[in-house]
């Protein structure tokens, strides 16, 4: 049987894994029976469903006709560019998926230049052809001049085009929707275009892992392509270590793909992928290689993180009331079991007992705290901050390049902000009332702005951002224009407290919560923070006053969701994650400790 090794390159929200359930389906892959009825079935993880997005990256196979191919899901956001470069290195061609009306992305970009790099062929498949606002042609130039901005050579650029509604598992090479009636041009096109993988079967063993998944039966399961040679269930296998030590082992376990399923196999030759088990300290990047003539591949090369966070046990008053795991020891064995299938992640110990993790972005690590949370993880983190690297004595910080497309009315606020924030517009263009925009701008002086970007643009702005370069340390990026509101006291948010305090800004709780001292309860509509009592309740006496009957309105608190508290502290504020609640807090949170540890900095 023929093999074909494609992956799926797409911006967030462009159809793709839609599109893969559509192959899935119309190919009669054998699939589990709670998986049939699934919206999407490549984005089995409880955060992706919620979200729309792909995290992890995953690995499909479908068989049509005497070909198997083999899928491999990517993810469309820069955040997780770690797990999108390795996962090219399976395939030996892409399906680029590109949205009928909004045309090439950001993130579109970001992957196609890995893929680029790698000299894959590339089908180009225009989806949501059945938008009532779709413009094929326009995308279709704007998708060709991508391929100019790149780099692609004359070959590369006579890419085959397809036209698709992955939503109705429709597929044609015309871009009318009457004329398709399956999704079976874009398995010919793969048949067709994709190239057969380059290996040797004859040739000694050597596979790549690219990928890392744990099993409870069977341990650490490493998945890879079979570069050259072939290899058999319960055979000896040498693993090539990232510093170049060779250690042999007996598989345990030897699978391939089939749907969305491993299933065992007795032998696999060059140019498959497959998952095998039996190795216990195999990280990503490393090769299995033959006994007797052990070859290493080249390591895989992932580019540096740019973000970094302070991670430590949670010390609060409130601590350990809703967490299942709360010791700094499960905290830290939790943080370093990640970074044996993250590749783009980093975590050091740090001199004070916590722990310093580093990643791509604001969203990488919140999707990381996200699902420690849900885990039943109680632990606290600090403001994101970038990371300065020293080239030649000089320090360096990184830019990035952030793609905006917002209402013409908006564009104003937007220009200003980003001006504000050490932002350089590089580009604009205005079509049909919608304004695209490009920026140059520190990676610290976005930190903080998605937030403020849709309350700008009333929800109604799409901003992108990649990362550039590394470029001369900027000025000091200015501080957040308001302070915060603090708690007084621990106790009861009580209604009357509540409704005293906001007209000082804007508040986090309602009544009825439970509150401890030196807690963030809202945002100060001045640059100062104060301490507020909204646990204050009113006193009762036996005179009555004209107007006891009214009462005042309590306008709707603000609910602070993960994004959102990280974006929103100060270096002087800490967020605290536990499985039911995301508390903005102080480090100190005693006033008179506060007062006096500045009064000593300013001494010093």
């Amino acid at each position: 049987m023929k093999i074909k090794n494609v992956a799926i390159i797409a911006h967030v929200d462009h159809g793709k894994t839609t599109l893969v359930d559509a192959l899935l389906r119309q190919s009669k892959t054998k699939l589990n029976k709670d998986i049939v009825d699934a919206v999407c079935i490549m984005d089995n993880n409880e955060l992706e469903r919620e979200r729309g997005i792909t995290i992890f990256s995953k690995n499909a196979s479908v068989k049509w006709g005497d070909t198997k191919i083999n899928i491999i899901d990517t993810p469309g956001h820069a955040d997780f560019g770690g797990e999108v470069e390795r996962v090219l290195k399976m395939a030996d061609g892409c399906l680029l998926l590109i949205d009928a009306k909004e045309g090439p992305m950001p993130q579109t970009r970001f992957v196609l230049k890995k893929a680029l790099e790698l000299g894959h062929k590339i089908i180009v498949i225009v989806n949501k052809i059945d938008k009532p606002d779709a413009r094929p042609n326009y995308v279709l130039n704007k998708t060709f001049d991508l391929f100019i901005e790149l780099g692609a050579d004359e070959k590369t650029i006579e890419f085959p085009v397809i036209y698709a509604s992955s939503k109705q598992g429709k597929a044609g090479l015309e871009p009318a929707i009457d004329k398709m009636s399956d999704i079976s041009p874009i398995f010919d096109a793969i048949g067709k275009y994709i190239p057969d993988p380059a290996g040797d079967p004859e040739k000694p063993l050597q596979i790549l892992i690219t990928s890392i998944a744990a099993d409870n039966f069977k341990g650490r399961i490493a998945i890879g392509k079979i570069y050259n040679g072939k290899i058999k269930a319960g055979q000896n296998i040498a693993h090539l270590n990232r510093s170049g030590k060779i250690q042999k082992y007996r598989l345990v376990s030897l699978m391939t793909f089939s749907g969305l399923e491993k299933i065992e196999a007795q032998e696999v030759e060059a140019g498959d992928i497959v998952a095998i088990a039996g190795i216990p300290d195999i990280t990503i990047g490393e090769t299995i290689a033959d006994t007797e003539n052990p070859i290493a591949l080249p390591l895989l090369k992932i580019e540096e993180p740019t973000v970094k966070m302070n991670f430590s046990i949670n010390d609060s008053p409130f601590a350990g009331r809703e967490g299942n795991f709360t010791t700094s020891r499960q905290i830290r064995e939790r943080l370093f079991k990640e970074l044996e299938t993250d590749m783009a992640l980093r975590v050091e110990d740090s001199e004070n007992g916590d722990w310093i993790v580093s990643g791509r972005g604001e969203l990488h690590l919140a999707i990381l705290i996200e699902r420690m949370r849900r885990e039943g993880y109680e632990f606290q983190v600090s403001r994101p901050q970038v990371i300065i690297k020293e080239i030649n004595g000089v320090k360096m910080t990184p830019y990035e390049m952030v793609f905006i497309e917002v209402p013409e009315d908006y564009s104003g606020v937007v220009i200003q902000k980003l001006g504000s924030r050490q932002g350089e517009l590089k580009n604009m263009q205005t079509e049909n009332g919608t304004v695209n925009m490009e920026f140059l701008i520190p990676t610290a002086g976005l930190l903080g702005y998605r937030s403020e970007f849709l309350t700008d643009t009333r929800g109604l702005g799409i901003m992108n951002a990649i990362f550039d370069d590394y470029k001369t340390d900027s000025e000091k990026i200015r501080e957040r224009d308001q302070g915060s509101l603090v708690a007084h006291e621990t106790g009861q948010s009580t209604l009357y407290g509540l409704v005293n305090v906001q007209d000082r800004g804007v508040l986090f709780y309602g009544p009825g919560e439970q509150i401890y001292k030196g807690q963030v309860v809202g945002q100060n509509s001045r640059k100062e923070d104060i301490r507020v009592n909204i646990c204050k309740e009113k006193e009762l006496s036996n005179m009555r006053s004209k107007n006891d009957g009214a009462t005042e309105h309590f306008n709707t608190p603000k609910t602070m969701g993960l994004e959102d508290a990280l974006e929103y502290i100060g270096d002087d504020e800490l967020v605290e994650i536990t499985p039911k609640n995301i508390r903005i807090r102080k480090k100190i949170l005693d006033e008179n400790e506060w007062k006096k540890m500045m009064r000593q900095q300013k001494t010093a």
